[in-house]
């Protein structure tokens, strides 16, 4: 039993690993990987990286050539205009139930302002890492807000896969990191004066005017 559980948690770290490395494009699209290069790296045998190449195929992320390894999938030309529209469904949708109990909009706000000075910090320390996680768990907030679990759950897919189109390098922009801050912090006031009509305009310019500095 033990070593079932060994394995099982090797395969979850395999998973992480590999997944990280390509939302973090340091395996762009294209690259083929091995199950002997990953297992040496991690210092884990193939199995459990056999499992966690299996796990990311049926996320979409890789696919598996027998006897020749991996490869990473690249990404579709109107993969990335599918997902902004839908992002701006999901939170402008969030944010039309979240306004109809306005005893929640408060708790909310607040979250959203603690988030806000996490990203200010990470940005005045020029720490991207932490940057793209506080923007993510920004709209992850946002979008949980409205109380419904499977578009939380169908949200973090989007955001994972935009994640990898951003990879770090949108936040290499001063200007446009700068215009990410003012921009989150309009979207809480819209938030707090519960107008969903201008946060549906708001989130939808901005949305798209990060999608148009990835195309960049």
């Amino acid at each position: 039993m033990n070593q079932v559980h060994a394995e099982a948690s090797a395969a979850d770290a395999a998973y992480a690993k590999v997944k990280e490395r390509i939302l973090d494009g340091d395996l762009p699209g294209g690259t083929m990987i091995s199950e002997g290069t990953i297992a040496d790296e991690l210092g884990i045998s193939r199995t459990p990286v056999r499992e966690a190449f299996l796990r990311l195929q049926a996320e979409g992320w890789m696919r598996l050539y027998p006897k020749r390894g991996a490869l990473i999938r690249e990404i579709a030309p109107r993969e990335l205009d599918d997902i902004v529209e839908a992002r701006i469904l999901i939170e402008t949708d969030a944010v039309r139930r979240l306004v109809r109990e306005p005893s929640r909009v408060e708790d909310v706000v607040a979250d959203l302002r603690d988030i806000l000075e996490e990203q200010r910090q990470a940005y005045v320390h020029s720490d991207l890492s932490r940057l793209a996680e506080a923007d993510t768990a920004f709209h992850a907030r946002i979008v949980a807000a409205g109380g419904n679990a499977l578009l939380s759950e169908f949200f973090a897919t989007l955001r994972d896969r935009q994640r990898r189109m951003l990879a770090r390098s949108l936040w290499r922009r001063d200007e446009r990191a700068e215009q990410v801050l003012a921009d989150h912090e309009l979207l809480i006031r819209l938030i707090a004066d519960r107008d969903e009509t201008a946060f549906e305009v708001g989130v939808g310019r901005h949305i798209r005017t990060t999608h148009r500095e990835i195309l960049k």
